[in-house]
């Protein structure tokens, strides 16, 4: 009983919290640049979360499992969420938050070891079938205008990159999930942002996207998005995620990209002021109605032992 309402709370962390950081993003790119910007807010929740990995002593992994968390990590989090950072300046936020909701799909294809489960069970199949009738309509009516050439194709490419980035995102997970390094939770993620942020940093600087770039040009609304996306978006929900994925099946956990959809729209009629019409109700009911399909089978999947939810355990 005490591991399911871990379970709730994780998946109710995951549900909501990545759906508001769409807005937040959104703030924070107005005035600082997408890499950059990714590169600030994985560098500060890396060194706030390694910090208090080195305050309980945390063991720091050896030479190859440094290198297989490094890996993971800008697999998920560059090609991932820094993705999705980029993709804003061309497309909306629920335009974006939509897209991203092909994940489950990539979690099927590419989670070969259970394709035999997967494909066997038909509820989960038609919960991921009305999800995506849910996510096509959405698309569909949220069309605002015909741009120019020029912005079409880079929304075009924007959607590109958005896909490759859920592969990305979804690969990593995997291997996380199947191939665990045996190392802390807590200090394999700080690791993870760490690297993730440099790599960003280094690429920002490289492709000359901060070149003109300046501190006191940020307004307070950027700040206040960069730093609900370092602490809330990085830390607290990436921890959360990467412990859904030892205990919960990878299909499972991916529906979170079917809710966050809803509280980007919401938050963006709300607060972005994009309009929300009856047919996006209708669209956002039929996703709800998906998720609760892929959430309601009984999963008889092999399943790890029981974790004791004892911080000390699970920190070291």
């Amino acid at each position: 009983m005490k591991q399911n309402w871990k379970v709730i709370a994780a998946f109710s962390v995951i549900y909501f919290i990545w759906g508001t950081t769409y807005l937040a993003i959104l703030f924070a790119i107005k005035d600082i640049p997408p890499l950059l910007m990714s590169a600030m807010r994985f560098l500060l929740a890396g060194l706030v979360l390694y910090i208090f990995c080195l305050a309980k002593n945390e063991k720091h992994p050896d030479y190859n499992s440094f290198l297989k968390i490094m890996f993971r990590g800008i697999l998920m989090l560059v090609g991932g969420t820094v993705s999705v950072a980029w993709v804003e300046k061309y497309l909306s936020t629920s335009t974006t938050a939509i897209i991203v909701t092909s994940v489950p799909f990539w979690f099927i294809l590419l989670d070969r070891k259970h394709w035999s489960y997967y494909f066997s069970n038909k509820i989960l199949i038609i919960g991921l079938i009305v999800g995506f009738v849910g996510v096509a309509l959405l698309t569909n009516f949220n069309h605002t205008g015909t741009p120019d050439r020029a912005h079409a194709a880079m929304r075009t490419t924007a959607i590109l990159v958005l896909i490759a980035g859920g592969i990305a995102w979804t690969s990593g997970s995997l291997i996380s999930k199947y191939k665990p390094t045996g190392q802390s939770l807590l200090m394999t993620t700080a690791i993870q942002l760490i690297v993730s942020g440099f790599f960003c940093l280094f690429t920002s600087i490289f492709t000359g996207e901060s070149d003109h770039f300046y501190f006191p040009q940020v307004h307070q609304s950027a700040w206040l998005g960069f730093l609900y996306l370092a602490l809330f978006g990085s830390i607290l929900t990436y921890i959360c995620y990467l412990w859904l994925l030892k205990v919960r099946p990878a299909a499972q956990v991916s529906s979170y990209v079917y809710v966050n959809p809803v509280v980007a729209i919401l938050l963006g009629g709300l607060i972005g002021k994009e309009p929300i019409t009856l047919l996006h109700i209708l669209c956002l009911a039929i996703i709800l109605l998906g998720v609760l399909l892929i959430n309601l089978p009984k999963y008889k999947l092999p399943r790890p032992k029981k974790i004791k939810w004892k911080y000390e355990e699970y920190c070291t």
